[in-house]
């Protein structure tokens, strides 16, 4: 059945195997290293906002307006301003080790927005209540807004993760390997459509995974 449906992607078998892996690669790092900088982030400019628990104006300004600077620049753009830079730290700009730091940045800005307002929807009173208790700044962060918050931060992970898959997909068209490289080099250039086809499919059946994972937690952790 799969030699009548998808033929060009049988006998091609072996590089949409690699393409698949690649992109679950490209996901599990990137997604582990922006989850951890951008909870960072996030946690940072809710504390540090205009009547926050550590209010800093000064740096709520200044990671505020990073944000905003890298999010305003279209991924494609972001992956060629970055490439001297990627060559420094990655050693290449190519493949999957190429691609992992520009995913990093471009990503980061808008998990880091999601984390924020998810922490923003936490209930002022439970953050008063552990003022008043005498609960440190530390203490609030890790016992108020990350314990309380734990339902909407694994929401707005999900909706990164599956944005970021849509990112995994771009970085193949600069070389970055993955199912958005096997895309373009079968599907688009040599014209296969089965090869285009198997490859949303692909990235329909991850993104549903994540999406089905990430519903079952956030109601298993909602209260």
């Amino acid at each position: 059945m799969l030699e009548q449906f998808f033929p060009n992607v049988v006998a091609s078998s072996d590089a949409f195997g690699t393409a698949i892996i690649q992109t679950l690669e490209m996901l599990v790092i990137t997604g582990i290293v922006s989850f951890v900088i951008s909870l960072a982030i996030g946690v940072l400019l809710v504390v540090t906002q205009r009547g926050g628990i550590a209010e800093n104006v000064v740096v709520w300004q200044l990671f505020d307006k990073l944000i905003n600077f890298f999010r305003s620049i279209p991924f494609i753009i972001l992956i060629a301003a970055l490439i001297p830079l990627t060559r420094i730290i990655a050693g290449t700009a190519i493949g999957v080790k190429g691609t992992i730091f520009p995913l990093i940045v471009g990503i980061t800005p808008f998990f880091s927005r999601q984390i924020e307002s998810a922490l923003n929807e936490l209930d002022p009173g439970l953050v008063e209540s552990g003022q008043v208790m005498g609960l440190s700044v530390w203490q609030i962060i890790h016992a108020v807004y990350l314990k309380e918050s734990i339902a909407s931060i694994t929401r707005v992970t999900t909706i990164t993760l599956i944005s970021l898959v849509g990112l995994t997909a771009i970085v193949g068209v600069v070389g970055g390997g993955g199912i958005g490289d096997f895309a373009i080099q079968y599907g688009y250039q040599q014209n296969q459509q089965d090869a285009t086809i198997a490859c949303v499919l692909v990235l329909l059946v991850i993104v549903s995974i994540m999406q089905i994972i990430g519903t079952l937690i956030s109601k298993q952790t909602q209260h």
